[in-house]
């Protein structure tokens, strides 16, 4: 593993902390899913991990819910705490387990309540102020990937060890 080092206006994942620190931002996040706007935000939240692309959270105000349908699934963050997952469902277009939240987060991560991440390679596009980003290698952490940062990103084959 070797650290690219950021140019002006970039950033390095490897200059992120652990455990992860959670940071408002306005830039416009946009989703789209099955031909729809699924969501639209300028309220989000983006966590910011060592190693990962920034994960980021949509208010449900700013989502289109009635696409959404809870999932069974469920998984646990050391940080964060007990994930609810959820299934996107257009007409006959569905992404299973596309997006998650936490409905009982832990006391550094309160403000995500009531807020919602996706899944960049399940969606069929994601923006971050205009720019189509691209999907965490490996879909397990759910980072979207933009010109502004840089890495390598952990997620992929052979980074497990990081």
């Amino acid at each position: 593993m070797q650290r690219i080092e950021p140019q002006e206006g970039q950033e390095s994942v490897w200059d992120y902390p652990r455990p992860p620190r959670l940071e408002a931002t306005t830039k416009q996040l946009r989703i789209l899913f099955g031909g729809e706007e699924i969501a639209n935000t300028v309220s989000g939240w983006r966590v910011l991990e060592t190693s990962h692309p920034p994960v980021y959270y949509l208010p449900l105000a700013d989502i289109r819910i009635d696409y959404l349908i809870k999932s069974p699934r469920s998984s646990f963050c050391e940080f964060k705490g007990v994930a609810t997952y959820w299934t996107l469902q257009i007409g006959r277009e569905s992404a299973q387990d596309a997006a998650w939240s936490y409905e009982a987060p832990t006391a550094d991560f309160e403000s995500i309540r009531g807020y919602l991440a996706f899944y960049a390679s399940r969606m069929q596009a994601c923006y971050v102020d205009g720019e189509q980003v691209q999907a965490q290698v490996g879909d397990f952490y759910g980072g979207w990937i933009t010109e502004a940062v840089v890495g390598p990103f952990k997620g992929g084959v052979g980074t497990w060890g990081w």
